[in-house]
């Protein structure tokens, strides 16, 4: 399997929430006010956006996106590459730390194995 880069992450999240705007559109042509009525409120719950105390998490990320598309200047990619690979480094980071520490108690002199 090919290695992707974040920079092609980047550019097929805009693509799907690309997609996701033109199903929205089209909806919208059919019930006016739907953006603004329902999907609104639910896409802002979804993306945290009024959450500003904590950290952009990837599972708010696409609902970001879609948002930034639902919005006149649309999505920055390069801003988008730069919180993937935030994201993308700190979450490579975090599963590394616990395999480590599960390895300590093996080999060292204390051990919490009750068998």
């Amino acid at each position: 399997m090919a290695n992707i880069t974040t920079q092609q992450l980047a550019e097929l999240i805009v693509g799907v929430a690309r997609a996701q705007q033109a199903i929205v559109d089209g909806v919208e042509s059919l019930k006016a006010g739907f953006k603004s009525g329902h999907l609104g409120p639910a896409l802002d719950y979804a993306a945290k956006s009024r959450v500003t105390t904590r950290p952009l998490t990837l599972q708010e990320l696409p609902a970001r996106v879609l948002l930034q598309c639902m919005g006149r200047a649309g999505p920055n990619i390069e801003q988008l590459t730069r919180d993937l690979e935030a994201l993308l480094g700190a979450h490579a980071a975090t599963p590394a730390a616990p395999a480590a520490t599960a390895a300590a108690p093996a080999g060292g002199t204390q051990s919490l194995d009750m068998t």
